[in-house]
């Protein structure tokens, strides 16, 4: 086997283990069984979710076998959070998301081989459990004093209260783990680690009901050195879907990475080995103007979350939009995709005919009046699909619209905006 829980330490990515001697001892001899799981709480994972799918990937590579869950069931309730009372969404809502979720998840494992990844739901086994039966049988395990302790329901009843729903959400989480245990071998927990108290009682569910000692692992959170939130960009939560975020927008995303933080997301989300990192991170910090650790890392994460195609779609698009290549070369969605990054405005067509040069200037928000636009064009720095424009009285034609309907406006080398008609 290889020797996995050595290669996470060395990455940064082990936070807290229930015993660090025993598991990297179990994962070193063995084939383990071990468990993942991810709660719908909106209808697609999203960029802090990789850290633990990559995780479980990584244990997979190294001859483990995933279970990776869907939380069908504690998706319905809601792991509390410390800022309130989660708003509690629709059977039919949780149910598209599982399956959104599901078909996301499918994408980053292998269900074939010894160690094949197997696919679970927990509303299969938690909704014929009965009240009593859950009280009796489960919650009986469960001292109250120490469900007390976990940080997010301390500072929930500092502040307004917690309700008994969200309250049981960790008796929920612990079974799971008891049934994953008992009926497929589980003997491992992963998790971030905010989610420890939830992986512990799973630990100790086990040992109360069935003697059995179990493990939990989990992952430190990841902070920029900017103090941001990791997966946070100024439009918002960067998704796995790509109908919410695009695959030019997710490549954006890791090519943009300070330089500050590459080593970090390398070591965190790349699959390439620690010495084929440290090599990588030579060559970026000689030459960090050609940023090729956040090249490196965008391709790896776009091949990986979307497909090698959309990848290279986006590759394309960056390079038409900002090293002159040719943007009738950038597939509709792609640059549609990208312009709405950059800043798309709509226009509309005079009798047929485009606007001036300066009136599609003002359109796109490149420039902010008629006389920045008029000394632009003088300076020689307003470029129309790459083309200069010399003048204001220059003309554009329909006929330019790319794809029939897409401007490309640029003002010097960085500042570029959309036009759509």
């Amino acid at each position: 086997m290889q020797n996995v829980f050595s290669d996470l330490k060395a990455r940064g990515l082990i936070h807290s283990v229930t015993d660090e001697k025993l598991l990297a001892e179990l994962l070193q001899s063995q084939s383990v069984c071990f468990y993942i799981g991810f709660d719908p709480t909106a209808p697609s994972l999203h960029i802090g979710n990789l850290v633990q799918i990559i995780t479980a990937k990584r244990l997979q590579l190294a001859g483990h076998k995933p279970l990776a869950l869907v939380g069908g069931a504690t998706g319905l309730i809601g792991d509390p959070k410390q800022s309130g009372e989660r708003v509690l969404n629709e059977r039919e809502v949780v149910d598209q998301w599982v399956k959104r979720i599901h078909d996301q998840l499918t994408n980053f494992f292998d269900f074939a081989g010894t160690n094949a990844a197997i696919m679970v739901n927990n509303y299969d086994w938690t909704a014929p459990l009965g009240v009593l039966e859950f009280l009796r049988d489960i919650g009986k395990h469960f001292p109250v004093n120490k469900m007390l302790d976990r940080e997010a329901v301390a500072a929930r009843l500092a502040k307004d209260g917690i309700s008994f729903t969200e309250f049981s959400y960790q008796v929920l989480q612990a079974n799971d783990f008891l049934h994953l245990f008992q009926n497929y071998g589980a003997v491992l927990q992963t998790g971030g680690s905010d989610q420890w108290g939830n992986l512990t009682a799973g630990t100790d569910l086990i040992r109360r009901v069935t003697g059995a000692s179990v493990h939990a692992m989990c992952t430190p959170l990841l902070v920029k050195a900017d103090g941001g939130k990791f997966g946070k960009t100024e439009s918002g939560t960067i998704w796995l879907d790509s109908e919410m975020t695009s695959p030019y927008a997710f490549y954006q995303f890791w090519f943009n990475t300070d330089d500050r933080d590459l080593e970090l997301m390398l070591k965190t989300f790349s699959l390439k080995s620690l010495p084929e990192i440290e090599q990588l991170m030579n060559i970026s910090n000689a030459e960090p103007h050609l940023r090729h650790g956040q090249k490196s890392l965008a391709m790896e994460m776009t091949s990986l979350v979307h497909s090698e195609q959309a990848m290279l779609d986006a590759q394309n698009a960056a390079s038409a939009l900002f090293a002159g290549g040719d943007l009738s070369d950038i597939n509709k969605s792609t640059l549609h995709a990208a312009l709405q990054e950059a800043g798309l405005a709509k226009s509309t067509l005079i009798n047929n005919q485009m606007p001036s040069v300066v009136e599609l200037l003002l359109s796109s928000g490149v420039v902010g009046s008629k006389n920045e636009a008029k000394r632009a064009i003088s300076e020689g720095s307003i470029w129309i699909n790459q083309t200069r424009i010399s003048t204001e009285d220059q003309a554009v034609a329909v006929s330019e619209l790319i794809h029939g309907a897409y401007l490309v406006v640029r003002k010097g080398k960085k500042t570029i905006r959309g036009l759509e008609f």
